[in-house]
This record gives structure tokens, C-alpha cells and sequence, in this order.
């Protein structure tokens, strides 16, 4: 027994800080998000209904600047667009996803936790009616969470979306 419990220290000491804190405080393990194709996450919109997507390329290459893509997107952020589209009655056109072209971090639209959408009317008057304002982002934009935690922050030309999928680390990072 206490080879065992020695040698499931050591693996923790050389892993990675998040293996070890899981370690040691029971339940503060988090699996990794779950990641769908681009064509799942469209046909799970398509399910929804009233949720396009718009390329300036025409495509959905995620190696691609100019196209929208959704490859790898978090199986919890198409759940969250469409709890959006749903709640809010607006129709929705993603403008963003998981292309290259988006800025970095652990939160990004790279690593499947963004989405980009059309400033409709509709859309704007929900977001800013139905959430609590929070401080603007560095850049300035103005930025409104929900109270699942998702962060919307009003670029110039489109509602950047942080989707936190209940995380309260990514809540945290999108508010900051």
C-alpha cells in the first residue's frame, strides 16, 4: 500500500498541476470538453433552426482566415448557441468560430469556446436587456454575462461570445 500511494504521488508531481490539484482536492477534476466536426455542429444548428452561418470565403477550412469554421468547436458551445437562439427568439448568424485569425488563450475561439454573431437588433436588445452589464474589456468593448456565465462583449462589427459550458475558471478569465 504505501509503494502504491508513493508511486501515485510521484506521477502527480511530474504530470501536470491541474493532474495534481485533482489529486488532492477530490472533485476539482475537469475532463475535457467534448469536440465536434464542423458538419456535426452545423446539423445540430440546422436541428434548432433559425441559427445560419456567413463566410467571407464562402468556406469552413479552419486553417483559413477568411472562412467560418466550427471543426472542434466544444459540443457545449453549439448547446449554449442554441439555448441563445432559443431564449432570445432572434435569428442568429455565426460570423466566427474556430478559424485561425481570432486571438490566442485557453478561452478562444481556437479552442472551441467562441463564437462570433451578427449585431442584429434582435440580438443586441436581448443581450444587453436580459444580462448583467460588466466592466468594458481591455480594448473597450462592452461586455454582458449571463447567468449560465457565458461573457458577450460588443466588438465594432459583431457580438464576441465567450460560451463557458458551466466552467466557472472560463467565467472567470471571459469577465476579467
Amino acid at each position: 500500500m504505501r509503494s502504491r500511494v508513493s508511486g501515485t504521488l510521484a506521477t502527480a508531481f511530474v504530470g501536470t498541476t491541474a493532474a495534481l490539484v485533482a489529486l488532492l482536492v477530490p472533485g476539482t477534476a475537469q475532463a475535457a470538453p467534448a469536440k465536434l466536426s464542423h458538419a456535426s455542429a452545423v446539423s445540430r444548428l440546422n436541428a434548432t433552426g433559425g441559427i445560419g452561418l456567413s463566410s467571407s470565403g464562402g468556406c469552413s477550412d479552419r486553417n483559413n482566415g477568411t472562412c467560418t469554421s466550427l471543426e472542434q468547436v466544444n459540443a457545449a458551445t453549439i448547446s449554449d448557441v442554441s439555448t441563445l437562439r432559443n431564449a432570445s427568439h432572434c435569428a442568429l448568424t455565426i460570423t466566427g468560430g474556430t478559424e485561425v485569425g481570432h486571438a490566442s488563450g485557453t478561452y478562444s475561439h481556437w479552442n472551441g469556446y467562441k463564437i462570433d454573431f451578427n449585431p442584429t437588433s434582435c440580438v443586441s436588445n436581448y443581450v444587453t436587456g436580459s444580462f448583467t452589464r460588466i466592466a468594458n474589456r481591455g480594448d473597450g468593448a462592452a461586455r454582458y454575462r449571463s447567468a449560465a456565465g457565458n461573457v458577450y462583449a460588443r466588438e465594432s462589427n459583431h457580438w464576441d461570445v465567450t460560451f463557458c459550458g458551466g466552467s466557472a475558471a472560463c467565467t472567470a478569465a471571459a469577465s476579467s
